[in-house]
């Protein structure tokens, strides 16, 4: 027989109801960081904390005994993968690529579409627009519809050489499959399933593939992939940022400055969050986790006050801290909404087996 361990989560998120009967939570009252640095911190934690709420699949829904809207901050912490090598860097750094393209960040924004302007002349003068894909979450209920609605009725997208371009909403769903879609693909194509965001620029048909990766020995090319985006590095051909064609790959690849420019805030509000989930979930931080900045700490700080708290309700703290009016910015921080996916995700049914049947033994 199979029965659900608990009501399924169905709806979206209500912001009026995350708060429960506890306390409001808030960083914008306390001691925290005001200025442009300190909103940058916020945005980007805000982006790590939503990689971890992606990564809650419906088995650790299920072994949690808990609907997502009720998912607290020290059993997220107790479940998630903390561990580098497992996902969470990588996760996190596409997520924020992801949601400061949106955010409209110079810092990377700017060489992204540099590198749009690379893979096509005609691309238009606008800033640049991403929609998250990864064919693992392809499960999620809404997300194709989602993406397919982001990039509109008429996209399509444009891979490297001559021919048509492909049908976005046809291809992407296609996609989805993975690996094992590689055979139903059309040859220009055939990769595009190791897409993390599909790049554009504002009001503009054409989208490109791009692969994210936190670690430039990890990047990977394929048939259908324009552009990569990864962290400056020591590697020959990957140092001093900016943007260049890697003949290796065949991408167009984004060097994202580092430790001076957004990297070294994203490994500031990564290591912050990070140890605040081993303070949450009682685990002793990796060897690799370094110090934080004493701004990041205060950060860091503010999150293991609310243990009880739902990811959800600290997700929004998190997004209203970031766009605070607190200090005169050089530029205005948009604010980026969670994807409604990302809210409704279904714990695994619960498969009860019948009682065993023994035979007395003799």
């Amino acid at each position: 027989m199979v029965t659900n361990a608990a009501p399924s989560y169905k709806g979206g998120v209500g912001r009026k109801k995350r708060g429960g009967k506890g306390a409001k939570v808030t960083f914008i009252e306390q001691d925290a960081p005001i200025d442009e640095y300190g909103r940058g911190l916020y945005a980007v934690s805000r982006s790590v904390l939503r990689a971890l709420i992606d990564s809650l699949s419906d088995e650790d829904l299920t072994d949690l005994c808990t609907p997502l809207d009720r998912v607290t901050m020290r059993q997220l912490a107790k479940v998630v993968r903390l561990d580098r090598d497992q996902g969470m860097r990588g996760d996190g750094f596409e997520w924020a690529v992801h949601e400061v393209i949106l955010g409209g960040e110079p810092q990377v924004i700017e060489p992204v579409h540099h590198a749009l302007r690379k893979c096509s002349r005609s691309v238009k003068d606008a800033a640049p627009n991403s929609i998250l894909f990864g064919y693992e979450r392809a499960k999620y209920l809404g997300f194709l519809n989602a993406a397919v609605t982001d990039a509109g009725a008429d996209s399509f997208i444009l891979p490297d050489g001559q021919g048509r371009p492909f049908r976005f909403g046809k291809w992407v769903a296609e996609a989805a499959r993975g690996k094992e879609a590689e055979a139903d693909l059309g040859d220009r194509i055939k990769q595009i399933w190791k897409t993390d965001l599909f790049l554009s620029s504002q009001d503009d048909v054409r989208h490109f593939a791009a692969t994210v990766k936190s670690n430039y020995k990890l990047l990977e090319g394929g048939r259908g992939l324009r552009v990569g985006i990864v962290p400056e590095s020591k590697h020959r051909g990957n140092r001093g940022g900016g943007v260049r064609y890697d003949d290796k790959h065949g991408l167009w690849v984004v060097s994202l400055a580092d430790p001076n420019g957004f990297m070294g805030l994203f490994s500031d509000a990564y290591h912050a969050v990070g140890r605040a989930m081993c303070t949450l979930g009682k685990q002793s931080p990796p060897p690799y986790y370094t110090k934080p900045s004493a701004k990041a700490q205060v950060l860091q700080a503010q999150l293991e006050k609310y243990p009880a708290a739902t990811a959800l309700e600290i997700e929004d703290a998190l997004n209203d801290a970031a766009q605070q009016k607190l200090v005169k910015a050089s530029h205005e921080l948009i604010g980026v909404n969670a994807p409604d996916w990302l809210h409704i995700k279904e714990m695994a049914p619960k498969i009860i087996s019948p009682k065993p049947i023994f035979r007395k033994l003799d």
